[in-house]
Parts: structure tokens; C-alpha cells; sequence
């Protein structure tokens, strides 16, 4: 069972990760997890538990650890917005063929603020895009 477990395990958080090092090499064969780390994402900061001091290794591990997660994050974002634009395309359908006025009358008004605003914000992006494409010729 121990060499099916990883050397380390990172609990997620909002903006991280709690790092434990696993442990199965006791008398009683029981899985212990001891915390050696916390780690942010959005700062790189690597917090060492307590007095404890990180091995080369642990940094390591807890660095390729942060790529990856940084790199996964990423894609789903992306991922996100694609599959907004596929609820977009839903919606204008139901819109069209299924709702019903009283559900009409539930969302329109949300809705058009919603993608009055994301217009504005990616009209804007867009145009900066162009005033620096521009620049740089």
C-alpha cells in the first residue's frame, strides 16, 4: 500500500494548497499526513509549518506542485468561458422557441445588464488590443 501513496499531498484552498508530507512507513502501518507547508498561489509564497525547515526536495516538489496547479487553473478558465459561450448560444434558443413571458419577464432585465457590461468591458479590450497592435507597427 505505501508505494501506491504519493511522498506528498496537497490540499487545495481557495488560493493554495495545505502541503503534507505521507507517511506510511510506522509500526502500525497507518497512513499519517504530516503538515510541513502552506503555499499561495497568487504571491508564490511557500510558508513552512511551525520552526520546520523545507528540504530541497520538498521546495521541489511544492514548486512543480504550483506549476502545475497554476497551468490547471488556467485551462479551466478558459474551459469556463467557452462553455459561457455555449450557454449563451442555449439561452438566445430558449429564448426564442421555449420561454414563456413570465419567464421572459423574470430575466431580461438581468440579462441585458449582464451582456451590456461584458460588451463594454471586451469592445474596450479589443480596442486596446488594436491601439497597441497599431503601436507596434
Amino acid at each position: 500500500m505505501g508505494a501506491e501513496l504519493p511522498e506528498y499531498y496537497f490540499r487545495v484552498r481557495e488560493n493554495g494548497a495545505t502541503v503534507f508530507r505521507v507517511d506510511t512507513q510506522n509500526r502500525q502501518r497507518r497512513i499519517e499526513m504530516d503538515q510541513i507547508a502552506t503555499v499561495n498561489i497568487r504571491n508564490g509564497e511557500i510558508k513552512p509549518n511551525g520552526d520546520r525547515v523545507l528540504s530541497e526536495d520538498d521546495l521541489a516538489r511544492i514548486k512543480e506542485w504550483m506549476a502545475e496547479r497554476t497551468e490547471l487553473l488556467s485551462y479551466r478558465d478558459i474551459d469556463d468561458i467557452h462553455r459561457a459561450v455555449d450557454y449563451l448560444n442555449l439561452t438566445t434558443h430558449w429564448a426564442q422557441s421555449r420561454a414563456t413571458e413570465d419567464q421572459l419577464e423574470d430575466v431580461t432585465d438581468a440579462l441585458l445588464l449582464a451582456m451590456h457590461d461584458l460588451r463594454s468591458v471586451l469592445v474596450r479590450k479589443k480596442a486596446d488590443r488594436l491601439m497597441k497592435g497599431q503601436a507596434a507597427e
